[in-house]
């Protein structure tokens, strides 16, 4: 038998100002629930999360809480004011004050905090931290998280969900991160036109889900409206009967109109396109032997890389790791203190600031698209009306004259987009484009970069979305030595064997200088040896040989032709560039190996 639940919330309705924000919503929770809260932004994802937390008072509808249940929310923006260290703020989360100090001091020591810090002075990673040990010290009945990936690097993330997944409270979870919600939930709610629809499943089965009720709504309001067409034609056409029956059909016929009317069709897509310019040259960037430091601690030692034309670079790293630094040495926006950075030619970049620096509050919206002159936006050389590029990111008519200081989150990220895709480009310059986008706005901005022909550089804590997007990742190794590893995120913890340490480990890395730790004994055998001789003459061989099949392929008639000779020579360019790819691997390790030993 199911367990009652702890926390029910039925036909939750909720309206500000004249448009309503939830129309008949609910949630329930019970004990070691799993729940990820879905839907776009301004859906009213926080306001239910606030509603079954108690902070919000709902216009009808009904919220219970078991009696002695705890309950703990983690908001977007925790409020410090009044506490004069983080040990004070997390030790307030306890029932009346009295808990386990042990525990929260615990906690705080995990997250790599002291306890002593002045909440006042926290970083945006800190202040989240310190939120995180507050509502987990208590061990909840029920945890509900708002975004609690916010400000997080990648060591704090992979310890929260270790921490989560490990917890026995019931869980309410929103977040964009699909790693974060794929491993934490069990079941999804669906918040989408002011209602909650529920699917016994977790997240990774909910698009497949959504796609399918969306369809069915599809289906089900066509079959309305032909309804209401053959109602009409009865009216104008049929033979004349009673006049209680025609009274009465006259009556359907004004309910079917009503309810089509209020029926709510699905919301539109955002529509990204990424205006590119003419062709960068083959060569972007090489950085050589780059070294940049701050005082006496080295954020960048000795790194050398090469970035060519239609790459993908990812940069991760724990916060205060560099970087931000790093990207702005290899774009020439920082000069190292030693080594040299060239910057290939014709290159047009554009940058999209995590900070989201560049958009002034006080402009209105059509003012930040157009720079303040005009009605009209320049796109891929045509020239737009600006209401009309407002929607293809989700944007309102009625918006045109809002000012930027008052749009969510969500909407300033939806805007900074906007600007950064209408200029031409062949270098994209991402540094966390990802925070407070929904998860469709982040399916078609991977789908965008992926069709993108230029070149991307891109710093991100979100793993999904790296995995999906780059084609190599720059990872911070500690002490100021970054190291390149070919495919994402999870490709770069399989090269390294390691997983993302934790963040009080990172914060211990930062704050001191690594010692240098002596290497295992290693050597290269007469199999490695041969391998290094004879590895350039393969490559050359099958350079040779993609050659040969890219000519056979140019043939324009091939395909109908010979279309069993096309799929040979395609099949055999693709067992040919892969074979590459593996042979250049396996050089460049041994010969790094050889440098290495000296030999």
């Amino acid at each position: 038998m199911a367990s009652p639940p702890l926390l029910l919330l039925q036909d939750i309705t909720l309206t500000f100002g004249t448009t309503p924000l939830l129309a008949g919503a609910g949630l329930g929770v019970g004990p070691g629930d799993r729940i990820c809260l879905v839907g776009r932004n301004g859906s009213g994802k926080s306001t239910l999360l606030r509603v079954a937390g108690g902070l919000v008072q709902a216009d009808k509808g009904r919220r219970f809480a078991q009696p002695g249940a705890t309950i703990r929310y983690l908001p977007q923006e925790p409020d410090f004011t009044g506490y004069a260290t983080t040990q004070a703020y997390v030790e307030a989360g306890f029932e009346d004050g009295a808990g386990d100090r042990y525990r929260a001091a615990y906690l705080l020591e995990q997250l790599g905090l002291t306890g002593q810090e002045d909440p006042a002075t926290l970083s945006g990673g800190e202040a989240r931290r310190t939120a995180i040990a507050r509502v987990l010290a208590p061990e909840p009945d029920i945890l509900l998280l708002d975004e609690p990936t916010n400000h997080l690097d990648l060591p704090g993330i992979e310890w929260l969900e270790n921490a989560l997944a490990g917890l026995r409270s019931g869980i309410v979870l929103i977040s964009h991160d699909r790693r974060l919600l794929e491993r934490i939930s069990r079941s999804t709610v669906w918040l989408d036109r002011g209602i909650t629809r529920q699917h016994d499943q977790g997240f990774a089965h909910f698009e497949a889900w959504r796609d399918l009720v969306l369809e069915q709504e599809e289906t089900e309001r066509h079959k309305l409206g032909r309804k209401i067409v053959m109602e009409e034609d009865w009216l104008r056409y049929g033979v004349t009967a009673r006049r209680k029956r025609n009274q009465k059909r006259l009556g359907d016929l004004h309910a079917l109109r009503k309810r089509h009317k209020e029926q709510k069709g699905a919301l539109g897509k955002v529509k990204l396109a990424a205006a590119e310019a003419d062709l960068s040259g083959r060569l972007v960037m090489v950085a050589d032997d780059v070294t940049k430091s701050y005082g006496d601690r080295a954020v960048v030692r000795d790194f050398t890389a090469r970035v060519m034309r239609g790459d993908r670079v990812g940069i991760v790293g724990p916060n205060g790791a560099g970087k931000t630094t790093l990207l702005n040495l290899l774009t020439g926006v920082l000069a190292p203190d030693s080594g040299d950075v060239k910057i290939g030619t014709n290159l047009q970049q554009v940058t999209l600031d995590q900070r989201r620096d560049t958009l002034d509050p006080n402009q209105t919206l059509t003012q930040a698209l157009t720079g303040g002159a005009g009605d009209t936006v320049t796109v891929n050389g045509q020239q737009r009306h600006v209401v009309s590029y407002m929607k293809d990111y989700l944007f309102g008519p009625e918006q045109a004259n809002t000012p930027v200081g008052v749009l969510s989150g969500g909407e300033r990220g939806r805007l900074t987009l906007a600007r950064a895709f209408a200029k031409p480009s062949n270098l994209l310059v991402l540094d966390e484009p990802t925070n407070d986008l929904d998860l469709e706005t982040l399916d078609l901005l991977q789908e965008r970069l992926a069709e993108y022909t230029g070149t991307v550089l891109l710093v991100s804590h979100d793993r999904d979305f790296l995995d999906r997007v780059v084609t190599s990742t720059i990872a911070t190794e500690g002490d100021g030595r970054w190291i390149e590893y070919a495919g994402g995120y999870t490709d770069m913890l399989s090269q390294r064997g390691t997983t993302a340490s934790s963040p009080a480990a990172a914060t211990k890395s930062r704050a001191e200088p690594k010692t240098q730790t002596a290497n295992k004994s290693r050597r290269m055998t007469f199999k490695d040896k041969h391998a290094l001789e004879t590895l350039p003459a393969r490559m050359a061989a099958l350079e040779a040989e993609i050659a040969r099949h890219a000519k056979t392929l140019t043939d324009p008639d091939l395909y109908a032709r010979k279309p069993d000779q096309f799929a040979k020579a395609t099949q055999a360019l693709e067992t040919a560039q892969t074979a590459l790819a593996q042979a250049e691997e396996q050089w460049l390790e041994l010969e790094m190996l050889r440098e290495e030993l000296g030999a």
